[in-house]
């Protein structure tokens, strides 16, 4: 009987604590209501995200990355929006085409080659590894594989520039701006099928989070975890490719160009090129890890993600 008694406070206590953790799951992250503030904020970033892109890679193009003399140029009269516009490369078949083959070749990356790296490197997680709880008690599975997409894409590219010579090592350069369109083509259809996914085919409905508000949801996302399939996951593979294997292979097209039109790599170009391919590999190597960080546990996959992604982070991100 006393031990009986003894074991009450502890069932109570054990049960306050998956109460409060069931409560603080459901309070992280997005908001259920969305306040004046909020709103006004989204759709500033919905009108204004793009154009800032816009606005850096037309510095860089046709201001040598002066962000203060294009607006001098407007003010003073010495040009006009539509100057600037009709001097910026526009959408082409050959970009679609590049911008298609790489989204497709890093889906079949993704999803068809299982992860052989975690056999041969000491210490590196990789292949079917779990992910956090999600609020409706799902555990999700994913195939680490990043830093073997990563590999195999680098070693094609290498190959080609010196062997191969399938495409000049100067592509994503030579069609920068034309392939900016096509990210901005991906990530706004991918975030619009993520948010009519999450009204018609859930692939969990109870980790679906409504707010009623149109911006906010398209923004912030309405499914958790949307997947095609079982292992199709839109988070990791928006997150984790195209964008971030690409930012490597752009600072390696940018050194060709250097190559090619001064007969030297700097030395800038090269510190460039070594720290920020530090980052991309303790990225992929560290993939395992990211599975328990804010971006996978916590954030709705929707415009912010999906967009961001696509655009934000490989333009930005290698704007030096």
């Amino acid at each position: 009987m006393a031990a009986h008694q003894e074991k009450k406070p502890e069932e109570r206590k054990r049960k306050n604590t998956q109460n409060d953790t069931r409560a603080s799951k459901v309070q992280w992250g997005r908001a259920w209501e969305v306040d004046w503030f909020s709103l006004a904020n989204i759709i500033f970033l919905l009108m204004f995200a793009p154009l800032i892109v816009y606005y850096f890679i037309m510095s860089c193009d046709q201001y040598q990355c002066s962000l203060t003399d294009p607006l001098i140029d407007l003010f003073t009269g010495n040009k006009h929006l539509s100057d600037i516009w009709n001097k910026t490369p526009t959408l082409t078949y050959k970009a679609a085409g590049i911008y298609t083959l790489w989204v497709t070749f890093q889906v079949f990356l993704y999803l068809l080659i299982p992860d052989f790296c975690h056999k041969l490197l000491p210490g590196y997680v990789g292949g079917v590894q779990e992910g956090a709880v999600t609020p409706a008690g799902v555990v999700n599975k994913y195939e680490i594989n990043g830093l073997q997409a990563w590999i195999i894409t680098h070693v094609l590219w290498f190959a080609n520039a010196y062997y191969f010579h399938w495409f000049s090592p100067t592509i994503i350069f030579d069609n920068w701006i034309p392939l900016l369109w096509c990210a901005n083509i991906l990530g706004y259809a991918v975030s619009t099928f993520a948010m009519i996914k999450s009204y018609f085919f859930p692939t969990n409905a109870k980790d679906c989070k409504f707010t009623g508000n149109f911006f906010y949801d398209y923004m912030m996302g309405i499914e958790f975890n949307p997947r095609i399939g079982k292992w199709f996951d839109f988070k990791l593979f928006f997150n984790g490719r195209p964008g971030i294997v690409a930012w490597t292979l752009i600072n390696l097209s940018y050194a060709a160009k250097q190559q090619e039109l001064y007969g030297q790599v700097t030395n800038s170009m090269i510190l460039v090129n070594v720290l920020q391919g530090i980052y991309v590999l303790d990225f992929f190597w560290n993939e395992a890890w990211y599975l328990k960080t804010i971006d996978i546990c916590h954030d709705h996959f929707g415009w912010y993600l999906g967009w961001g992604d696509c655009v934000w982070l490989p333009y930005l991100y290698t704007l030096q």
